[in-house]
């Protein structure tokens, strides 16, 4: 079993900035993915942003490119997402998600999950 435990969301003006992490705990793997994707009311969870287990490769959605930055701190166990520059259109539930393995922009392929933090922009 894994645990995945995000923190670090909250309310915040438009142009400002919050740094999102992930805890994971439990079950181990030799290597896995992780994952930010964010889910609107009313609309479909839409990836984020994603990152290997070495760090060196990454991906971004082209909404948050050049403001929002993946991290990972593997002997913390823990994932981060720093948003900067954050606009109204990026209020939304973010969770985090594990993949043994590569990553991917897909959510159906990610196999945990945590339970979501919540981000509000206000204009």
């Amino acid at each position: 079993q894994v645990q995945l435990v995000e923190s670090g969301g909250g309310l915040v003006q438009t142009g400002g900035s919050l740094r999102l992490s992930c805890a994971t705990s439990g079950r181990t793997f030799s290597s896995y993915a992780m994952g930010w994707f964010r889910q609107a009311p009313g609309k479909a969870r839409d990836f984020v942003a994603a990152i290997s287990w070495t760090g060196g490769t990454t991906g971004y959605a082209d909404s948050v490119k050049g403001r929002f930055t993946i991290s990972r701190d593997n002997a913390k166990n823990t994932v981060y997402l720093q948003m900067n520059s954050l606009k109204p259109e990026d209020t939304a539930l973010y969770y985090c998600a594990l993949r043994p393995g590569t990553w991917t922009r897909s959510p159906g392929l990610y196999d945990y999950w945590g339970q979501g933090t919540q981000v509000t922009v206000s204009s």
